[in-house]
Order: C-alpha cells, then structure tokens, then sequence
C-alpha cells in the first residue's frame, strides 16, 4: 500500500483549483495550506484542474509535488504520483492537425465577430490534452475578468460559442466544458476531470472524495462529481472548502 503511513489510508480527497483551493487564477492563502497540511496527515489527497502544470505551480506554491499526493494537471493527462509524474497522454495526436486546424479557424472566426467591451490576448490557448478558449483573452486582468465573467452571465458568449461548436463539429467526438470566470475547455469525450481516476485505481480507495465550483451540469466539475466513484462537495469558495473539510474529517 502505498500509502500506508497515513491515519486513513483508504480514503482519497481530491481538490479542483480555481474556486475550490484558491480564489480564481490567484494564490492560495495561507488557511488553505495550513488545512490542507493537516488533511494530508490524515487521508491522501490531491488536486485535477484544467491548467497546465505551470499554472497550477503559480495558483499552489512551487512545492505541490511533496505537499499533493496527487498532482493532476490538464484533468490527468498530465499527473504526479508521490512526486512521480506518470504516463501521459496528447490532444493534437489525438485529434489529428487537419481537424484541430478547422476547429481553430472556426473558432478564430467566430470570435473575430463578436461586440466585446474589452479583448486583450491569448484566445485559443493550446494544452497537452485540450484547448482553453476564451473570448475576452486570457491576458485579461482580475479586474477584466471579474468584468468579463458578469458581462458572460448577461450574455451567454461562452454558451452561444459551445452550442455553435457542438452542432458545427458533431462528428469531432469532442466536449465542451465551461469553467472559470472568462473561458471553456474542449477536450475529447471523456477526457474530463474522471480521466484522473484511472491513475487511482490501483489503491483500490474505499471513499474519493471530490471538492468544486463548478459542479452544476455544464460545468468543469460535473462529470467527476457525478460519478458513481466517489463522494462529491459542492463548494462556492475556498472558504466553503475549508469549512466542510473541518466538519468531516475534524482537523
């Protein structure tokens, strides 16, 4: 067992990022590591975002590796075991370059269309396992964001976007996943934060328990709070996070 020195070896907590363990694309307060230190002690614990393993180094301190049992970046294809990264896994060679080229261009086109009240950079971002789009740009500040995200809501940019990519590439075997203040990531069907499951399965965890923002259907958390696997949390904040994690596991 690998995990054998802790006081509930069995049972696995894992965290989404934006929203869950910090405030969305900050750092992480100095609350969430100290719980989070004392949670570690008691059961196995990890993180599965959407962001890419640099992101998730800005958001969580430069010492997730030995402070996550489990780090999942890109909802696993990127992944850590005990500071051990494990196998991964591509988008593009999955999806192939000629169909990822007709996406972007789509995409691009749309977006190039649209009446924003502000647009700065970075509005396909590539990943390993996915694509982030976002239409106000994801070198937007906090300010922008905050703007941008009740701009969204009023809107409905991202879910116009996501509907009009869903009916144009029907055939692309592909999911769409609105998450954040200001973007939706595309990935291929099932590559959602379940995918991070398969990398647990040898641990045979009697309880998983799952942490997110964004647990309603349509959000990034959906999937893997609905599974059938493990135990799921909705929260509204870090705040909400540490508060549930106090009551269930008495730290």
């Amino acid at each position: 067992m690998s995990f054998a020195h802790k006081e509930n070896p069995k049972i696995l907590v894992l965290f989404d990022v934006d929203g869950t363990l910090t405030p969305a694309r900050l750092g992480v307060s100095e609350e969430m590591k100290e719980t989070l230190a004392k949670l570690k002690k008691k059961v196995v614990i990890g993180f599965v975002g959407g962001s890419d393993f640099s992101k998730q180094l800005e958001q969580l301190g430069p010492n997730i590796l030995t402070e996550f049992d489990y780090c999942f970046s890109e909802n696993g294809l990127t992944a850590y075991k005990s500071g051990k990264q494990l196998a991964s896994q591509s988008f593009i060679n999955w999806l192939g370059q000629e169909k990822y080229n007709k996406l972007a261009k789509y995409i691009l086109r749309y977006l190039s269309d649209l009446d924003l009240p502000v647009r700065t950079g970075t509005f396909i971002e590539f990943r390993n396992g996915m694509i982030n789009v976002s239409p106000v740009g994801r070198n937007a500040s906090t300010q922008q964001r905050n703007e941008y995200e009740a701009y969204d809501k009023e809107h409905k940019i991202r879910e116009k976007l996501v509907a009009a990519l869903r009916e144009e590439f029907a055939d692309f075997g592909l999911t769409y996943s609105i998450g954040g203040q200001i973007s939706f990531d595309v990935f291929p069907t099932g590559w959602d934060k379940t995918y991070c499951l398969q990398h647990v399965a040898d641990e045979h965890f009697e309880e998983i328990h799952f942490f997110g923002d964004k647990s309603y259907k349509g959000g990034n958390d959906y999937e893997i709070y609905e599974d059938k696997r493990t135990i799921g949390h909705a929260v509204n904040s870090p705040a909400d996070t540490i508060k549930i994690l106090n009551e269930l596991f008495k730290l």
